[in-house]
């Protein structure tokens, strides 16, 4: 990857208003390098600090994001009753017990009840609980929350399946091992057939996750 500039997709200092202390940041990071027995003062390491700080502040974002912002209006009032699903939402997170990402793909469904969100609401909502320290049980269930607190359906189902690298580059190293997790309100958990409309519709044409 020779001559590539490797901060041209990182968000310059001061595009996100973050709260964030980035020098506080920067130094850690120095000193974890430090700490590590490598010299951070060498020259592919001198600017890593600021490298990594800037990357944390993307890569947690959601923290910064306000669900009812970036849905912005964008629920539409209209008669529809029948399932409407969104699957294959791809995400990247951070596992909180080491920091280390976990990735995979989101299936989303709900039953209208007088409204409906536009289509690229969803993934944007999804992303804002996987740009935190997540663990995917939770991260799962605020998908599932919050789509139900903004349209109000009739049910949500949420489907999440995982690839952790914290189980495949340490640990137990099971590098096909993937984790499934759902949440589900309204029909999608009292009504059986509702809830297995979902999940076949979700399993045809389901590819194995990779990295």
């Amino acid at each position: 990857m020779d001559g590539l500039d490797f901060d041209d997709d990182m968000p310059e200092e001061g595009s996100v208003d973050s709260g964030v202390n980035i020098p506080a940041a920067e130094e850690s990071i120095l000193h974890l390098i430090d700490a590590l027995g490598e010299n951070p003062e060498r020259e592919g390491l001198k600017n890593t600090p600021k490298r990594v700080a800037r990357m944390y502040l993307e890569l947690l974002s959601g923290y910064r994001a306000d669900p009812q912002k970036v849905v912005n209006g964008a629920l539409f009032n209209i008669t529809y009753d029948e399932m409407v699903i969104v699957r294959d939402i791809e995400f990247y997170s951070l596992c909180e017990h080491h920091m280390l990402p976990f990735l995979g793909r989101v299936h989303v469904a709900y039953m209208p009840a007088g409204k409906v969100i536009g289509l690229s609401k969803i993934p944007r909502l999804v992303d804002i609980y996987a740009r935190r320290l997540q663990v995917q049980e939770r991260m799962t269930r605020q998908i599932a929350d919050i789509i139900q607190e903004l349209l109000e359906p009739k049910g949500v189902a949420v489907v999440l399946e995982g690839l952790h690298l914290c189980s495949m580059m340490r640990g137990v190293k099971k590098h096909g091992a993937r984790m499934t997790t759902s949440a589900m309100h309204g029909s999608f958990r009292t009504n059986p057939a509702t809830r297995q409309e979902f999940l076949d519709n979700i399993s045809r044409g389901a590819g194995p996750l990779q990295v």
